[in-house]
């Protein structure tokens, strides 16, 4: 499966997902659905079935489901069927097909990683002691160990998992090491002095300091069979994971310990919508998990045009009794296109540039 066809179809499912969580709920509070569009801009297919009309337009970025007496100025237009008309639903049931949205891609997020344990299993870490990756510079790259090794004993004590080598290393006191590693079938020996270095978390952000050599162990993942019950959750396990990291990964922004130059757009999605469809199935169901949870969090932002802007203005008319006025809703909603529209530049320039730094890199 190719970049571009796996962008397509990553983005399309996720998309329809959030669209379909809106329908639904819509449908659920006798909402009249004018149109439900994956993508935006000019019509490419459409089809009316019923009240509603179905489309896949041109921009496949987003989507939306239009409703009767949805936008303000509309709502006079809706005055025939006020009983279907979104405006004149009590708040809570627009707060809910509002919220519906990210709902459904949290839940789909969930469905996906149960379907991935149930049908694989569940990952686990396998232990070894072969070296999956030497950092350059650092002891065990000057003494001459490379990824690919496997540690068989350090100063004569018999390694057989990589706690052991994680224990020594760190008790050592800047001691010198004696490595007895295998590599392709000989037994060589490598005198390594740890040193002091600092210790950072997921955030690159320093949580301490002890001694190390700079090796990391190699990845050996193996799924275990497991009961529905397990797998299910499991998969809530996995995603408040993901719940957690994206949230504290917009919370480390906002901090500047994790750079703005790291966010991505759409040509960093599809780049590894692609790695990932090559690397199999799991990797792109997970992926498209994490993509999942990423669209669902930060439509719940308090940013006005997204999802979280409208449940804002819906929790200030529930604790007021009222709407906010029209002209403050528009100015409201311009403003969050207006940084939507400067978010979506950036991204895009950090993609570029990211593209073009590759391909200065490229031999």
């Amino acid at each position: 499966m190719n970049t571009a066809v796996s962008f397509i179809v990553v983005l399309g499912v996720l998309i329809f997902v959030h669209e379909l969580g809106h329908f639904l709920f819509a449908k659920l509070f006798k909402v009249k659905v004018l149109k439900f569009s994956l993508g935006f801009g000019p019509k490419l297919i459409s089809k009316r079935i019923g009240e509603t009309e179905y489309l896949i337009s041109a921009l496949p970025l987003g989507g939306y489901v239009k409703m009767l007496g949805e936008h303000p100025d509309e709502q006079h237009a809706a005055s025939g069927e006020s009983d279907r008309s979104f405006a004149h639903k009590p708040v809570w049931n627009r707060f809910f097909i509002v919220f519906a949205g990210p709902l459904f891609n949290l839940l789909f997020a969930v469905v996906l990683f149960f379907m991935i344990f149930i049908i694989a299993g569940v990952p686990k870490d396998m232990d070894t002691t072969v070296i999956g990756a030497v950092t350059e510079e650092s002891p065990a790259f000057a003494a001459g160990i490379k990824p690919g090794d496997e540690i068989v004993a350090i100063d004569e004590y018999r390694i057989t998992k990589w706690e052991q080598v994680f224990t020594i290393v760190k008790e050592s006191n800047g001691e010198e090491l004696k490595f007895q590693v295998l590599r392709e079938g000989a037994t060589l020996d490598f005198p390594v002095t740890p040193s002091v270095q600092p210790v950072e978390n997921i955030f690159k952000e320093k949580v301490g300091e002890r001694y190390m050599i700079g090796i990391v162990k190699k990845e050996l993942i193996a799924y275990e069979r497991v009961n529905p019950i397990q797998a299910f959750t499991d998969a809530l396990s996995q995603t408040w994971t993901f719940i957690y990291l994206t949230g504290m990964g917009v919370v480390k922004i906002f901090q500047k310990v994790v750079p703005a130059s790291e966010l991505g757009g759409p040509i960093l999605i599809a780049q590894l919508a692609g790695e990932q469809a090559r690397a199999g199935w799991i990797n792109l169901c997970y992926f498209m998990g994490l993509l999942s949870v990423n669209l669902g969090l930060l439509n719940l932002l308090p940013v006005p045009v997204l999802d979280g802007g409208h449940l804002v203005f819906l929790t200030l008319e529930g604790i007021r009794r009222k709407p906010l006025n029209e002209r403050a809703q528009i100015f409201a909603q311009q403003i969050g296109i207006a940084l939507l529209v400067s978010l979506m530049v950036f991204v895009f320039y950090n993609d570029i540039v990211r593209v073009v730094t590759q391909w200065q890199m490229t031999p």
